[in-house]
């Protein structure tokens, strides 16, 4: 999982964050949302982005990394069936998170965080539709350039036999013309 940061840990010990990081996270996959204080969301944030990109893999192994650090199979089932087919055509940012205030006993500063389970927004949809397009159609311009490159000679070859026939006639005239002048 991602680097602690130094300093203080959130509520004791490492192993203690660990093991709330892991209960803040199999609430969050059961509820989809939940509130909690501005820094552990922050923690959180990483941490349960991290076990939906195992979901989005779906292998085995990822399976058991998760439940090593998730106990309860059934919130493990549901992060890697519900959860990663919902946010499949996400490439990151699973997670949002909202302040909400201070809590009003001891004045925290309070958050929402929750998964992000929209599909993704149509603007980047068409965005994506749009390079695709263009990558599509730059082999197809990469291909008729050549057929372009081609037609160009012929077309130098037209030029260059209409100049060898112009002389020609002009030299025509220029014979007519002396005999014209013979018979006047």
């Amino acid at each position: 999982m991602p680097t602690p940061t130094k300093g203080p840990r959130l509520g004791g010990g490492p192993a203690h964050e660990r093991l709330m990081l892991a209960n803040l996270a199999a609430a969050l996959f059961e509820h989809k949302r939940i509130t909690t204080t501005v820094t552990k969301a922050k923690r959180l944030k990483p941490y349960a982005e991290r076990l939906v990109t195992f979901a989005k893999r779906g292998d085995l192994s990822s399976r058991r990394r998760v439940l090593g650090l998730i106990s309860d199979k059934g919130i493990v089932h549901e992060l890697f069936t519900d959860i990663a087919g919902a946010v499949a055509n996400r490439d990151g940012g699973y997670t949002r998170i909202t302040k909400i205030g201070n809590r009003k006993g001891d004045n925290a500063p309070m958050a929402v965080i929750e998964l992000v389970l929209e599909p993704v927004s149509p603007k980047q949809a068409v965005v994506a539709e749009a390079t695709k397009a263009a990558e599509k159609a730059a082999p197809v311009a990469e291909e008729a350039a050549p057929v372009a490159e081609e037609a160009a000679p012929v077309a130098e070859e037209e030029v260059v036999e209409t100049e060898a026939e112009a002389p020609e006639a002009e030299a025509a005239e220029t014979e007519e013309a002396p005999a014209a002048e013979e018979k006047k």
